[in-house]
C-alpha cells in the first residue's frame, strides 16, 4: 500500500485512457467555456476518533461562476434533470421552472448546504443591494455529497471564511482537482475521489461549440467501476478485500454542464440528461439511497433581469444539430469522473477510516492489455 500512496497523480488523458472520440479543450476542464470560473477552499485537519464539533475534518466547498462580471443582472439559460433524487441542490425547482440562473454553483457536503446557502446570500446582497428591496429575492444553487465516512460532517465545518475564499479565488484555466473543495472528503467505487473536469470541442462544421463538465463524484462499490468499459473494480477488488470501506446506500453526484452552444432551458435540461448515461458508463445504478443530480449552463444568450423591450431575443441552435452535443456532453461527464479518481490521493478521515487513491499503473496496464489500438 504505500507505493500505492507515492504514486504521482496524473490525469486520465495523460495516462493515454481512451474516453471518447472529441477534442478537449485547451485546459480539458469547465473552463474551457469563455466567462466561467471555478474556485475552492479546502479544510483538511486533525486525525483519530471523530469528536462532533473538533474534527477530524476532510471538506471544503467549490464554486462554479457561470458569468463572473454580473450574472445576477445578466442571466444566464439554466436547465436540470435529476436522474435519483436522494440528494439535494437547493434552488434546483427554480431553474427548472424559469430556465434561468442567476447565482453562483456552489458544492460542498450535505450538512453545510444551509451554511453555504446562507453565505452565498451575504456575499450576493453585498454586491447587489436591491436584491429584497427594488429587486427579487434569490435562491442560491447550493449541491451537496455526503462525505461522513471521512469528515466530521455533523461539526459544519464549512462557513462563510470558506465561501468567501472558493468565490475570491475563481479563476479560469486550469481546474484543481481530486480531493479539493466540496470534493475534500468524496470517495467513488470505495476509492478516493471528489472533484473532476473534463471538456470537448466540437469539430466547426458541427458548429465548433464546447461543453465543460465538472463533477463532485462520490458514488458506488468497488465491483462496480469501470473504466473506458473494462470492469477494473472486479479486477482491483481481492487486492482490496481487507481495507475497510463504508457501509450503506452511499452514493451520489452533483455534475454541472457548461457550453457556449445557444440552446434554450428545455435543451439545456435535455443536455443534463445524457450526463446520466455517463454515470452509468462508470459504474453508478442510481442505487436508492443515491442522489444523482445534474445542472446545465449555456453562456451564448444572456437575459437581462431589467429591460424596457417587451420581447427578448434568442439565437437557439436547431433540434436536428444538438446530437453531436450530446455525444460531447457524455465523453466529457465519464472523463471528468475518471479524472477525479485519478487526481485523488490515498485519505484517513474520522476513527481512522481509510479510503486508497485508485493504482493508476495497474489501471493503465489493464486498460493498454485489452485496448487493441495499444497494442
Amino acid at each position: 500500500m504505500g507505493e500505492v500512496a507515492r504514486e504521482p497523480r496524473r490525469r486520465a488523458r495523460n495516462l493515454g485512457i481512451p474516453l471518447g472520440r472529441y477534442r478537449p479543450g485547451r485546459w480539458n476542464a469547465i473552463t474551457d467555456v469563455g466567462g466561467v470560473k471555478v474556485g475552492h477552499s479546502t479544510l483538511i485537519r486533525g486525525s483519530g476518533r471523530l469528536v462532533v464539533g473538533q474534527g477530524p475534518v476532510r471538506t471544503g466547498v467549490t464554486v462554479i461562476l457561470p458569468d463572473a462580471e454580473n450574472l445576477f443582472e445578466e442571466r444566464v439559460v439554466g436547465g436540470a434533470f435529476i436522474l435519483n433524487g436522494a440528494g439535494e441542490v437547493s434552488g434546483i425547482t427554480q431553474v427548472m421552472e424559469w430556465g434561468l440562473i442567476e447565482t453562483p454553483i456552489l458544492l460542498t457536503n450535505t450538512l453545510s448546504v444551509g451554511a453555504v446557502t446562507d453565505a452565498t446570500v451575504k456575499w450576493m446582497v453585498e454586491r447587489f443591494p436591491g436584491i429584497g428591496d427594488t429587486h427579487d429575492v434569490i435562491l442560491p444553487l447550493v449541491g451537496e455529497c455526503d462525505d461522513s465516512w471521512l469528515n466530521d460532517v455533523a461539526g459544519r465545518h464549512v462557513g462563510e471564511l470558506q465561501v468567501r475564499e472558493a468565490i475570491a479565488s475563481a479563476s479560469s484555466g486550469p481546474v484543481a482537482e481530486g480531493s479539493v473543495g466540496g470534493g475534500t472528503g468524496m470517495i467513488t467505487c470505495d476509492f478516493k475521489s471528489g472533484i473532476g473536469t473534463s471538456s470537448r470541442k466540437l469539430r466547426e462544421a458541427e458548429g465548433g461549440f464546447t461543453v465543460g463538465v465538472l463533477v463532485m463524484s462520490n458514488f458506488g462499490q468497488m465491483h462496480q467501476l469501470r473504466i473506458a468499459g473494462l470492469p477494473v473494480g472486479e479486477a482491483l477488488r481481492e487486492r482490496y478485500a481487507q481495507t475497510p470501506t463504508r457501509h450503506g446506500s452511499y452514493g451520489s453526484l452533483i455534475a454541472v454542464v457548461a457550453t457556449d452552444a445557444p440552446l434554450t432551458s428545455h435543451q439545456l435540461s435535455r443536455l443534463a440528461k445524457r450526463g446520466a448515461l455517463a454515470v452509468g458508463r462508470v459504474g453508478s445504478t442510481a442505487r436508492h439511497g443515491s442522489g444523482e443530480i445534474f445542472l446545465a449552463f449555456s453562456t451564448a444568450n444572456k437575459v437581462p433581469r431589467q429591460t424596457r423591450k417587451m420581447v427578448y431575443r434568442m439565437r437557439v441552435l436547431l433540434d436536428a444539430r444538438i446530437d453531436p452535443l450530446y455525444e460531447a456532453t457524455i465523453e466529457a461527464t465519464e472523463e471528468a469522473i475518471v479524472n477525479s479518481l485519478f487526481m485523488a490521493e490515498d485519505m484517513e478521515g474520522v476513527n481512522g477510516n481509510f479510503s486508497p487513491a485508485l493504482p493508476l499503473g495497474e489501471v493503465r496496464e489493464m486498460v493498454a492489455r485489452w485496448q487493441p489500438w495499444e497494442r
